[in-house]
């Protein structure tokens, strides 16, 4: 938890409809992990990840309820967020890591959907 309260700032809100070509953007060459589009729980294991640069995780959502985010590094918890998913609407959280705070190599994020019926996508970006 002091890795959270040392590198994590999560934003949220909810932005204009949904978009009709996904709820994120492709992330570009920054990009670790782009899932997307998922309904209900899910997540994904990834590599690749390096300490020396900053992390952001962002995850878009509608459908009514809310999401549970949670990100592990090397087996620390990094990141632990909720996002809003109104219906109808895109609700959008975000929570950018310093350098450090995500170890090199493999990580995963955990989605819990406080509904099946929930649509969601993240991104996981390094931008140098």
């Amino acid at each position: 938890m002091a890795l959270l309260a040392a590198g994590a700032m999560a934003t949220a809100g909810a932005a204009p409809a949904v978009a009709a070509g996904g709820l994120l953007p492709h992330p570009g060459p920054e990009g670790l992990v782009w899932v997307q589009e998922s309904v209900g729980d899910g997540g994904v294991a990834s590599g690749g990840a390096w300490e020396g640069l900053p992390t952001v995780l962002t995850v878009a959502c509608e459908g009514g309820g809310a999401v549970e985010v949670t990100m592990e590094s090397q087996g620390s918890r990094v990141a632990d967020f909720t996002v809003d998913c109104p219906a109808g609407v895109l609700g959008v959280g975000s929570v950018t890591m310093e350098a450090g705070v995500v170890q090199s190599g493999s990580f995963t994020i955990g989605v819990d959907a406080s509904d099946d019926s929930i649509r969601w996508a993240l991104t996981v970006t390094q931008p140098e």
